[in-house]
């Protein structure tokens, strides 16, 4: 397929779709990710190879644009009040449902343990391309500002992922046995990769808001300075294995602490920008959707993920137990810590990649997590957060 061709599908095709699902009440952005697996089904085998090529970067650009704008959007009166609920959802559900599901796998598909834990690490992953936006989009509508339930969800999803990367690395370690691993040493990455994630972010941020509120500069001059330099630090972390995404969303804060009227012209324009990137995210995730894969997996791997979730949500109670949080909100946060797509698609060939004989089967579990819960996900978070938070005028 012509390389144009493609891109006027997934632009046009994925806001056509977007708005479909939006008239019948649906979210948009599950009509782009319908788009995106039409576009794998119809056209896989004929795409073009460049696409491989520009599809992580362009999915990790669009990322970095709505954690910017999420960052840019939370202020330390907000953060405040989030207090340790928001520390607790970082790891608390991921650890619960890594570990269920680890001994699910165990048992339901024989996998021995290093492989069961580096699949259920896998799947246990929840997505900030997914969950993001969608809290933005309520934060800005005024549902849940109160007890500050959208900057609690959104703390925690961005770190979520650390734990469970690093805890997926390291049984992947075990499981190939190419390399010794101090299972304590893999721990302490946890704690390593959030500071070397932050202190980038904090150094970067006080430095630009020095530089917007020293110089004059129009608009758009500050939106490429920002991006661009976003843009390297997450490079820069990957090499590192550093949480970058979390240092991204830590200096769109501080540009709103110190210098919040840039952080206000930024924030406007970032929203403009995610506009499209928010299209090519979702259609290019729903392009690494093979639903052949997925229904290989079959009820068995339905139940795993299934009984993976019912843990999680009981890791979301425990997590917010001891906070302000109404019980409708502590459901709702169940309900937005469910969808999967971003780390399952970059990972679940991993183990396949390594050479393990299970790889075709945590593969097919990894695409069918994609497939039953961020639609799942999506829905609800539409469909209850209206009803189950109250909106402050």
């Amino acid at each position: 397929m012509n390389l144009g061709i493609l891109f006027f599908l997934i632009l046009f095709g994925g806001w056509t779709a977007g708005k479909l699902t939006q008239r019948i009440k649906l979210p948009a952005v599950l009509g782009m990710v319908l788009v995106g697996v039409a576009i794998g089904y119809f056209y896989g085998n004929s795409l073009p190879a460049s696409l491989d090529e520009s599809s992580s970067f362009l999915k990790t650009l669009a990322l970095i644009i709505i954690l910017l704008k999420a960052g840019l959007g939370i202020s330390r009166s907000t953060l405040n009040r989030a207090g340790l609920s928001a520390l607790l959802m970082t790891f608390i559900p991921c650890i619960f449902e890594g570990a269920a599901l680890t001994v699910i796998l165990n048992y339901l598909f024989g996998f021995d343990w290093a492989v069961a834990g580096l699949t259920g690490f896998m799947l246990a992953a929840v997505s900030p391309a997914v969950v993001v936006p969608s809290m933005l989009e309520l934060q800005s509508k005024g549902y849940g500002q109160k007890n500050a339930v959208p900057t609690i969800v959104l703390a925690g999803a961005s770190v979520d992922d650390v734990f469970a990367i690093t805890l997926f690395s390291v049984c992947l370690g075990l499981a190939t046995a190419e390399q010794s691993v101090s299972v304590s040493s893999a721990l302490l990455a946890i704690p390593v990769s959030i500071i070397t994630g932050l202190v980038p972010g904090i150094v970067t941020g006080l430095l630009l808001a020095w530089l917007f509120k020293r110089y004059k500069m129009p608009t758009v001059e500050k939106v490429l300075i920002l991006l661009t330099i976003a843009v390297v630090m997450v490079e820069l972390g990957e090499m590192i294995e550093s949480a970058a995404l979390l240092g991204v969303m830590t200096v769109g804060f501080l540009l709103l602490e110190r210098a919040e009227s840039s952080a206000v012209e930024l924030s406007s324009q970032m929203g403009k920008i995610w506009f499209f990137a928010q299209i090519i995210l979702f259609v290019l995730i729903g392009m690494s959707v093979n639903i052949e894969v997925a229904m290989g997996a079959g009820l068995t791997g339905l139940l795993a993920i299934t009984a993976g979730l019912l843990f999680r949500s009981l890791g979301v109670l425990i997590a917010t137990q001891f906070s302000d949080l109404s019980f409708k909100e502590r459901i709702f946060c169940v309900i937005a810590y469910c969808p999967k797509a971003t780390v399952q698609a970059a990972l679940g060939g991993a183990a396949l990649a390594a050479g393990l004989p299970e790889g075709e089967v945590i593969l097919a579990l990894a695409v069918l997590a994609i497939v039953f819960t961020a639609p799942l996900g999506l829905i609800g978070i539409n469909v209850f957060g209206t009803k189950l938070l109250s909106r402050d005028n």
